[in-house]
C-alpha cells in the first residue's frame, strides 16, 4: 500500500488563500490532486489541512480528508517533515494496511505531471535508496555570487572563484519544492531529511520549477504554465 500527502494549510500571508486561489481555471491545489490521481501510484491521496474551506475544495477534486491537521502543526514555523510525520503516524494508527511508500506533493506544484510522478516512483523502487525528491540546478553558478555590504559594495561569497570561468564550475542544485517519496522501513530513515545519505535526487529542467511565494512568482508561473499547456508538456 502507498499513500500521498498534500500539505495545504489555510493561512498564507504573502499570497492569501494561495492553495485554493484559481490558477488556469481550477484551484491551485487541484493541479496536484489531479496529477496524483492520474498517476495511479498511490492507494490514497490525502490532503492535510487545518481549513474547512481547503478540505471541501480538496474533496471536490477527489482527495481524501480523513483528519484535520492539529493547530500546533498549522503555523508559519511548522516544517513539512512534521506534517508528514503526523500523517504517517495517523495512517499507522488508523489504517490496517501495511504502507510501504509515502509521498509528499506540495499543493503549489502545478507543473507536476502524472508521468513525472510515475517515473519518480519507478526510479525509487528500482534503486537501493530509501528516499527520492525532485531537484533543479541553479540557473547561474552560485560560486560567483556576491552580497552587498553595509555600504552597498559587492562582496564575493567565494573569493577563490573570482577568476574562475562559469563553465568550469560544478552545477549546484536546490530542492524543486514539488515531490518527495520515501520507502517506509520502520527505521530512522522514515523521518530523515531528504538532504543526506539514502536520498536519490531526481533532476528536473529549470522550466518546470517555480517557487510560488509572492505575487511576482504567481505571474511568472502563469506565463510558464501557458507555454507548458500549449506545448502539451504536462499531458
Amino acid at each position: 500500500m502507498s499513500a500521498l500527502v498534500i500539505p495545504a494549510r489555510g493561512g498564507s500571508k504573502r499570497i492569501p488563500n494561495k492553495n485554493i486561489r484559481p490558477f488556469f481555471g481550477k484551484p491551485m491545489i487541484a493541479w496536484s490532486i489531479e496529477a496524483a490521481l492520474r498517476s495511479r501510484c498511490f492507494d490514497r491521496v490525502i490532503v492535510s489541512t487545518d481549513s474547512a474551506e481547503v478540505a471541501a475544495i480538496a474533496q471536490r477534486w477527489g482527495a481524501e480528508i480523513p483528519f484535520m491537521r492539529p493547530a500546533e502543526l498549522s503555523d508559519d514555523h511548522t516544517g513539512i517533515r512534521d506534517v508528514i510525520r503526523h500523517a504517517r503516524l495517523w495512517l499507522q494508527a488508523n489504517d490496517t494496511s501495511d504502507h510501504t511508500l509515502i509521498g509528499t506533493l506540495l499543493a503549489t506544484s502545478p507543473f507536476i505531471s502524472a508521468q513525472r510522478i510515475i517515473d519518480s516512483v519507478r526510479l525509487l523502487e528500482t534503486c537501493d535508496k530509501q528516499r527520492a525528491f525532485l531537484v533543479c540546478a541553479f540557473g547561474y553558478p552560485v560560486q560567483r555570487g556576491f552580497r552587498l555590504s553595509d555600504d552597498g559594495s559587492p562582496e564575493m561569497l567565494f573569493r577563490e572563484h573570482l577568476k574562475t570561468r562559469s563553465q568550469d564550475l560544478d552545477p549546484i542544485y536546490h530542492d524543486a519544492g514539488q515531490l518527495y517519496l520515501s520507502k517506509l522501513r520502520g527505521n530512522a530513515g522514515d523521518d530523515a531529511p531528504y538532504l543526506g545519505e539514502g536520498s536519490l535526487p531526481i533532476v528536473l529542467p529549470s522550466h518546470l520549477v517555480q517557487d510560488i511565494d509572492t505575487e511576482e512568482d504567481w505571474v511568472r508561473a502563469e506565463l510558464m504554465m501557458r507555454i507548458l499547456l500549449e506545448t502539451g508538456e504536462l499531458q
